[in-house]
């Protein structure tokens, strides 16, 4: 019987293995230099590395950046784009709005579908739903013709109000198809049935862009993995915290782009609640960048305002990360005022830090904590080897020299400023979004997350650190913890007040209906769904909503208006029990349960571990004696003070002084940051 789990994370750098014994709860990691030009040959190369025999996998989970890369670097086929008559630069229009206010020169780029493709026929709904004109089907196959010709890869069909009525976008569809019936044709109406013209049509213009190179790379690792021996559905993480099935990828493409980064949010999620903290906010933290999250309550706090160009949301509902330039290989640098900055320039991988002997003179973080002595001279098991001398030398040539410091204290400038904008960024998940950091763990994980977690929690109060057994590999152990899950909604635009309860409830259960047909065209079975009700709603007037919980059967309006003013006054602070409330949206989350195992739980013997050496560690300004601990050593119950420094294979831990820590039954070590 097959009992292994494979979790994938392919990151720009390394390809992350996490494999687990479903048996025992066991884990164990491989890492595998990424392959940018096809990251499924890297994949490859792991499975065989890790002498995984697929035909005993059970579940093969996989966070991919192949739909994140083909956007950033507008690697795409050509696509099309029809539109109702007198629209088709919606998307080009936008919202006006720029990234930087202040920079006068700089456009947004332009729209991933040129005007050229983008070609109209005659039809109109208005705001009601009803059709004013029926689609011109002698427009539509006329642009269906013309399209063909031009061999396009892809086509998105966007109409005006199609939210509230789609009948005449399912026709274009349908024509569409009779013509190229092996082109992927994405509707707004059914990718993201919800007001606001640009954001429906750009989300729609992404599935559709990405759809051709997405559902080319899923089904070439599906047929690989099957080759292999895989008997089972290939999963792929999407944005929303869950997995989706080839088969879905084929219609939501686009809900794979970002999806990279969810996984260390829905790892740290699960972490904290494992340790009995509901509430914590991720800290990953790689060589380039800082990803942070924030879970509240168990669930990961989630966003519908997010892209991946400005100006070209993508409205599918996502697992909020903040991502700052922040990585062991940003560099340091003086400003046209004389200050330090730190960031986000990045000395990449190649050359990487000063002292990786590749030919960096710069300082970075890497280069300050080896000054520090909170890196040793090796990472990786040994496999990099680091140069102490030319870390001094660009320590002092950067910032020592210019800023007239003695060189440990430029090293720990560094990293203080360091710190202070990872802080500021925790700082823009939390308390501007309402939530007390003080009541809250810091998970850290990433390369260096677990070298700078304490330091960061120490700045925000935060009373608890957990760093994972592999901190480096936690994101694609977040792939082996979802379930699937697909997220549908549609518009329900009313006074709260006025609304009799039994009209949204039929909405629902339409929502549901469709959830429940979703689900089943996927192989979950009955007994294996749960569906999740939301209704996002706000003060009239407004256009920011909200979203509330929503039980399962709707008999009562003022339960649901109660709710909105406190989760109105949890975010804001204030909340307008005198004022009307409007509905916007129902919306459904449908999960499809995926049997998970459970991690290997130890015995806890409480004992302090002897340190396998000492040397100088440098804090506050001062020399310490700090312990050496390996982290295979430390067996659940291990307590010990700082400044300790615990080092592995795929990252490196730092519990400064006055700061003590222990090691529980799941083998994370708990940094508790109050002396």
């Amino acid at each position: 019987m097959a009992n292994t789990r494979v979790a994938v994370d392919v990151g720009g750098t390394f390809t992350d293995i996490c494999i687990m014994d479903e048996t025992t709860g066991q884990i164990r990691i491989e890492k595998t230099a990424s392959t940018p030009d096809d990251p499924m040959r890297a994949i490859m190369n792991g499975i065989e590395q890790g002498k995984i025999d697929l035909s005993d996998v059970s579940m093969f989970s996989h966070g991919t950046t192949v739909a994140t890369n083909a956007l950033i670097t507008r690697n795409l086929p050509r696509a099309a784009m029809v539109c109702t008559e007198g629209f088709r630069d919606v998307v080009e229009i936008r919202r006006a709005n720029k990234e930087d206010l202040w920079d006068t020169y700089k456009d947004v780029a332009k729209p991933y579908i040129p005007r050229r493709d983008r070609l109209t026929v005659r039809e109109r709904v208005n705001a009601e739903g009803e059709i004013l004109i029926d689609l011109n089907e002698q427009d539509a196959y006329r642009v269906a013709e013309v399209l063909k010709k031009r061999g396009v890869a892809a086509i998105a069909v966007c109409f005006m109000n199609s939210y509230v009525n789609g009948t005449n976008e399912q026709r274009m569809r349908d024509i569409l198809k009779e013509v190229m019936p092996d082109v992927p044709v994405s509707i707004s109406s059914q990718i993201m049935p919800e007001i606001f013209e640009h954001e429906r049509f750009s989300t729609t213009m992404a599935n559709a862009v990405v759809s051709p190179v997405v559902v080319d790379y899923v089904a070439r690792l599906a047929d690989k993995l099957a080759e292999g021996g895989y008997a089972r559905e290939l999963l792929l993480l999407h944005t929303g915290g869950g997995v989706m099935t080839t088969k879905a990828v084929r219609d939501f493409a686009a809900r794979l782009a970002g999806s990279g980064i969810a996984a260390g949010a829905i790892a740290s999620r699960f972490i904290g609640n494992l340790c009995g903290y509901p509430n914590t906010i991720g800290f990953d933290m790689g060589g380039t960048s800082t990803d942070v999250s924030v879970s509240y309550k168990g669930e990961p706090r989630i966003t519908k305002d997010w892209y991946i160009e400005y100006g070209y949301p993508i409205r599918f509902p996502s697992i909020e990360v903040l991502t700052i330039g922040a990585g062991g290989g940003s560099l340091a640098w003086k400003d046209e005022g004389g200050s330090l900055r730190n960031g986000p320039q990045s000395a990449g991988a190649d050359p990487g830090p000063a002292c990786y002997k590749n030919g960096n003179e710069v300082a970075t973080n890497t280069d300050a904590n080896v000054v520090l002595g909170r890196l040793g001279t090796s990472l990786a098991g040994g496999k990099i080897t680091l140069d102490p001398a030319l870390a001094e030398d660009a320590v002092s040539t950067t910032v020592a020299e210019p800023f007239n410091m003695e060189l440990h204290e430029a090293a720990e400038a560094i990293v203080r400023v360091a710190n202070a904008n990872m802080a500021n960024a925790v700082r823009l998940l939390s308390i501007s979004r309402g939530y007390d950091p003080r009541d809250f763990a810091l998970c850290a994980f990433g390369g260096a997350g677990a070298l700078h977690g304490a330091a960061v929690a120490r700045e925000l109060s935060i009373p608890t650190v957990i760093v994972p057994p592999n901190p480096g590999v936690t994101s694609a152990l977040g792939c082996l913890l979802v379930d699937i899950q697909h997220d549908f909604s549609d518009s329900f635009m009313r006074a709260a007040k006025g609304t009799d309860p039994a009209d949204l409830e039929t909405a629902f259960q339409r929502i549901e209906d469709e959830a429940r047909a979703q689900l089943t065209r996927e192989g979950v079975e009955e007994k294996d769904m749960m569906l999740q009700r939301t209704v996002e709603m706000m003060y009239q007037g407004q256009w920011r909503s909200l979203e509330v919980p929503a039980p399962s059967s709707i008999t009562d309006m003022d339960d649901l208006i109660e709710a909105f003013h406190e989760e109105h006054a949890r975010e804001y602070s204030y909340s307008r029990r005198d004022a009307p409330v409007s509905l916007f949206r129902a919306a459904v989350k449908a999960i499809g349960i995926v049997p998970k195992a459970e991690p290997a739980r130890s015995e806890v013997k409480t004992y302090t571990p002897e340190p396998g050496s000492q040397r100088k560690v440098w804090f506050d300004g001062a020399a310490h004696d700090a312990a050496i601990y390996e982290r295979e050593t430390l067996t659940a119950g291990a307590t010990f003070s700082g400044p300790a420094v615990v080092e592995q294979f795929d990252s490196t831990t730092v519990v400064p002084p006055a700061m003590k820590a222990e090691v529980d039954a799941y083998m994370n070590i708990l940094i508790h940051t109050k002396a």
